[in-house]
């Protein structure tokens, strides 16, 4: 990992532990450098974990348009950033009512899927199945549109993240061993 990474990963320059300026080291207890300050403070820039949820109900599935960036216009299912007081399962349900006004129960995993920076913030995204509580989607302030498809009709072409290709992916492909 160069400087540039590290220190463009969160845009950090001071610590935050003592405010002192941040310098990019390699220090002799890591074995690649890092952000620390001249206290010893070493900061550790880690992936931000994203959770989303597959809401099914009746063989189809929830797809919501993405209504802000990155990606406006996308589509997805309803996910995002995980709180740090909540479980991952907590995360995929409030992020369905959230986004799409939906209530959905946290089922199997998909899958986990991870996205390595620089191109953009280093991800890991856990993708749940959820059986949703109503068919009557109520959009949150960051969907533009959310409609049920069938797996036959999801927009490939049209998708946000490869993360939500590959979780689509599997999720088609669990369908067909279920139902085959």
């Amino acid at each position: 990992m160069t400087e540039e990474q590290i220190a463009g990963a969160d845009g950090m320059q001071y610590c935050p532990h003592c405010a002192a300026p941040l310098i990019v080291k390699l220090i002799p207890t890591e074995d690649r450098p890092r952000l620390i300050c001249d206290r010893g403070h070493v900061i550790y820039i880690n992936p931000k974990v994203v959770v989303g949820v597959i809401p099914e109900l009746d063989g189809r599935i929830l797809l919501m348009r993405r209504g802000i960036e990155p990606r406006y216009g996308a589509w997805t299912f309803p996910g995002g950033f995980m709180e740090i007081d909540e479980s991952v399962e907590q995360c995929a349900a409030r992020e369905a009512h959230e986004e799409v006004g939906i209530h959905v129960e946290v089922l199997d995993l998909i899958g986990v899927y991870s996205r390595p920076g620089p191109q953009g913030p280093s991800i890991v995204s856990i993708v749940f199945r959820g059986a949703a509580g109503s068919d009557s989607p109520k959009l949150g302030r960051e969907a533009l549109e959310a409609k049920w498809v069938l797996p036959e009709d999801i927009p490939w072409d049209e998708l946000a993240y490869e993360t939500t290709r590959w979780a689509l992916t599997a999720w088609v492909e669990q369908q067909r061993k279920h139902d085959g």
